[in-house]
């Protein structure tokens, strides 16, 4: 067998057998295939695609390209959360204890942060003593005891996905759907959970910047599922503008809390209770919606949500006190942003604002670089409060001074219009 050969299949139209797929993924890990015939099997894939089965066993070998995690031992169905990533996108600190404290075991692995989207590892870590560097015993011990544990991604884990991914990067072959379903979904399904919900970020602020392009990737996602018997279902939500009120680590830390505490604003609440509710259908805790937020509603008002947040951080090490003490988030350095005239607030770029909050030092634009936990930006109008003339909009924070800049580029990514504006947090949901 001959990657040469296989290239002509696909580039003919043909389908690959699974023996061809496997023998591809197998001698590319090894390096028996280069990197200059793999870009060249990438750009066929790119222009012809790939079918439902082929897709499938794609995932599959790249899933068995190295470790998989075995969760059998612990009791129940595993459920997990992915986002595609976003903008003050704080879900899996609220969800995940929610989701525990309604004794559905939480089992999730989460990266870190790159670029403008902000990583659930990072935010976590912005708490003193946090550790996700559990072993695998340590993670499955957790779950079993207290339902939820998050841990970093390793370097065993689907190491087909990060060669073809950094090719990909390189030679343009990023936004192939069927690569990027395969690559989400080989990682998801390593670590071993049973049902899985993605959260496809739509908007200026995400990868996918339509619906019609989101839901052909969630479509793929869901397919590779069920080839795998897997429970995979997708919620496509809006990332034009940022999900809640902070954008960075601490200060995303402080709101995730809030929101437990059931403070939360209307659009990150709204985020928050769909995840649980198609998270509780997935566990066959409940059917009914009614009955799912009746649930939710109370882990929430009872405090137990909450004190699952507090037990989940201190079992991984987390210093609580220090996260309830007044001075946890302490930014030396702030700059206001008023409004200029009277009306509604519309913000219409995300991505600006996850632009603006790494060059303050909330997130990082090459894996090196370090991050500055205080960092971040505070948004006082949401898209549709109503403005007075003089009024806070958003204030921006940093542990150095803060470039005058950095707001100056921000002023085209929001407006104060005269009418409220369409806004919506859901825009799809997928089975």
């Amino acid at each position: 067998m001959r990657i040469v050969d296989l290239i002509i299949k696909k580039r003919e139209g043909f389908e690959l057998n699974d023996q061809e797929i496997e023998f591809i993924i197998q001698k590319y890990v090894s390096g028996e295939i280069k990197d200059y015939q793999m870009s060249s099997f990438l750009t066929t894939i790119m222009f012809k695609g790939m079918t439902p089965k082929e897709i499938g066993k794609f995932t599959l070998e790249m899933m068995k390209s190295g470790r998989i995690i075995d969760l059998k031992s612990i009791k129940g169905i595993k459920v997990d959360k992915h986002s595609t990533g976003g903008v003050g996108d704080k879900t899996t600190l609220v969800v995940g204890p929610i989701i525990a404290a309604l004794d559905v075991p939480v089992a999730k692995m989460s990266g870190r942060g790159l670029g403008h989207t902000g990583g659930t590892i990072d935010k976590l870590e912005s708490i003193p003593g946090f550790s996700v560097a559990l072993t695998e015993q340590e993670f499955i011990d957790q779950v079993n005891k207290i339902k939820i544990a998050v841990i970093g991604q390793t370097d065993d884990l689907v190491p087909a996905d990060k060669k073809l991914y950094a090719l990909r990067d390189v030679t343009g072959n990023v936004s192939s759907i069927p690569l990027i379903a395969s690559s989400i979904m080989s990682k998801k399904l390593a670590t071993g959970s049973d049902a899985i919900l993605l959260d496809v970020k739509c908007g200026n602020g995400a990868f996918m910047t339509n619906v019609e392009e989101a839901r052909k990737l969630a479509s793929q996602m869901i397919t590779i599922g069920k080839e795998l018997n897997r429970d995979v279902r997708v919620e496509i939500t809006n990332m034009s503008r940022p999900m809640g009120k902070s954008i960075g680590n601490k200060n995303e830390v402080l709101e995730a809390i809030r929101t437990l505490k059931g403070q939360g604003t209307s659009d990150f609440n709204e985020l928050c209770y769909s995840a649980c509710i198609t998270i509780l259908k997935q566990a066959k805790v409940t059917n009914d919606e009614k009955e799912a937020k009746k649930m939710i509603d109370e882990v929430i008002k009872s405090g137990k949500a909450l004190d699952k947040f507090y037990e989940f951080i201190e079992t991984q090490g987390g210093d609580v006190q220090k996260l309830k003490a007044k001075d946890f988030w302490n930014p030396k350095y702030k700059l206001d942003v008023l409004a200029e005239n009277d009306g509604f607030m519309e913000i219409s770029s995300a991505l600006s604002f996850g632009i603006a909050a790494s060059k303050l030092g909330a997130g990082r634009i090459t894996k090196e670089d370090n991050i500055d936990f205080e960092a971040g930006i505070e948004i006082n109008k949401k898209t549709n409060d109503e403005v007075k003339k003089g009024d806070l909009l958003f204030t921006l924070y940093s542990s150095k001074p803060i470039d005058m800049q950095i707001a100056n580029e921000l002023k085209d990514s929001y407006q104060i219009n005269k009418q409220k504006v369409e806004n919506k947090v859901i825009l799809d949901r997928m089975e």
